[in-house]
């Protein structure tokens, strides 16, 4: 083996998802003996690929062209989305480039590219996710205070606009005893929150203790069998969202965030029908209506496709009222961006670029006004927030929060004080 320490740098493309899988890459990079760094001192850069739009997999050519032409001329692993769906396209991209389909094998054959030994047992361990037993900081490899924890991958919906479940396949779900075994670990180093994420977190299921648990379920037993000060859940379909989950949330007395990501796409009928998603608006509705007669206190949050293939002036206000009408705190706005291989990418009435790009502002400056409206209306209130590593903390419904001094990695009571823009400013209380 080199006597060097191999220096291994990540680069994440996309969803939540990826960057919780990248980080569990570097955990087990690091376990084998390499050295997380940036990527301008790296001998090899792992990038992990995103392909739910024409955009992203663009973004993915250009991030491998630009890593590989890095001074030192590194090697660059492709993997992900984009690597599973045009394996030959990437390698073509140069002489450095390289793909790597199974992610689970990027930490082995890193090492192995760059000329070190890899005992293939004590790799296949380290790449499990009994990684975590050997964490010993707080901080993740590439320096997140809240962890994700993968719990869910690939997707059983047929959306006409995404090509994910193409390269992720069906939905599968972490067994239970690892998801707790994974929290627990993440508390036995001290982090205060755990973020749970999945393609299709909603659909988590398993029956590895010989009966059917889903999502709900398993929130029951991580509050019973883990003492996290937080759980949050990531992006959930608003079909998943059931009345179980949310009598979950609201009896856990804080430990699950009040914070549900229910994306939306569209707040128009005709145009998710032509998106396929499974709902309608008024289901749509219904959930949010769950919701807030459920919870206390919620905080919402959504993704909005602007431009879809066929999309009118008239269907997008109406877009723009469904968000004003439910109030969201937090909102991604995407342009359509042309994905080929999927059914949208075929259909007529394209909307041009100029006018994705006018209807992309109107929706991001109405999700600040409203991002804006409900911090405003924080003031004076107390909440649980996760101070981090820069000084500044996350409130329990995803706000950034500036306390008035440094606070230790934690979760504090505090005080909002006021708001600058849309950040929060908090005060400990003693």
């Amino acid at each position: 083996m080199n006597a060097a320490v191999p220096r291994i740098a990540f680069v994440n493309l996309g969803c939540r998802v990826n960057r919780v899988e990248l980080d569990d890459m570097a955990y087990a990079i690091e376990l084998l003996g390499a050295q997380v760094v940036r990527p301008e001192d790296a001998d090899l850069v792992v990038i992990n690929t995103c392909a739910v739009t024409g955009e992203a997999e663009s973004k993915t050519r250009k991030a491998i062209r630009k890593h590989a032409a890095l001074a030192q001329r590194p090697l660059v692993m492709a993997t992900g989305c984009v690597a599973n769906l045009f394996t030959n396209e990437l390698t073509s991209l140069g002489e450095q480039v390289l793909v790597e389909t199974n992610k689970s094998m990027v930490p082995i054959r890193a090492l192995q590219e760059l000329g070190f030994e890899v005992d293939q047992h004590v790799g296949k361990v380290c790449c499990s996710s009994s990684y975590a037993s050997h964490q010993q900081s707080v901080l993740t490899p590439t320096g997140r205070t809240r962890p994700g924890i993968k719990i869910q991958d690939g997707c059983d919906n047929r959306c006409t606009y995404c090509i994910v479940w193409k390269a992720r396949g069906a939905g599968r779900s972490l067994p239970v005893d690892q998801v707790i075994q994974r929290v627990q670990t993440e508390q036995e180093h001290g982090s205060p929150e755990v973020v749970l994420t999945g393609i299709n977190l909603g659909r988590y299921e398993d029956m590895s203790l010989g009966r059917c648990i889903n999502l709900a379920g398993l929130l029951d037993m991580l509050l019973e069998q883990t003492d996290i000060s937080r759980i949050r859940l990531s992006s959930i379909e608003p079909q998943d969202v059931s009345t179980q989950l949310l009598r979950v949330i609201a009896q856990s007395d804080g430990r699950i965030a009040p914070y549900l990501y229910i994306p939306l796409q569209s707040g128009c009928n005709k145009t998710l029908k032509r998106m396929g998603r499974a709902y309608s608006l008024d289901d749509y509705m219904r959930t949010i209506d769950r919701v807030k007669s459920m919870l206390d206190v919620a905080f919402l949050g959504c993704d909005l496709i602007v431009g879809f293939p066929g999309e009118t002036d008239t269907e997008f206000e109406q877009s723009l009222q469904t968000c004003m009408n439910i109030t969201y705190t937090k909102m991604h706005i995407f342009r359509y961006s042309k994905r080929p291989g999927t059914p949208a990418a075929d259909m007529p009435n394209q909307v041009d670029a100029l006018v994705m790009a006018t209807r992309a502002k109107q929706a991001r400056e109405l999700s600040i006004s409203m991002r804006k409206q409900i911090a405003s209306r924080l003031i004076g209130t107390t909440d649980s927030v996760i101070s981090q590593v820069d000084g500044r903390g996350v409130s329990s419904g995803l706000f950034e929060v500036a306390f008035e001094q440094p606070l230790a990695i934690g979760m504090h009571i505090c005080t909002i004080t006021g708001v600058q823009g849309t950040m929060l400013l908090a005060k400990p209380i003693d």
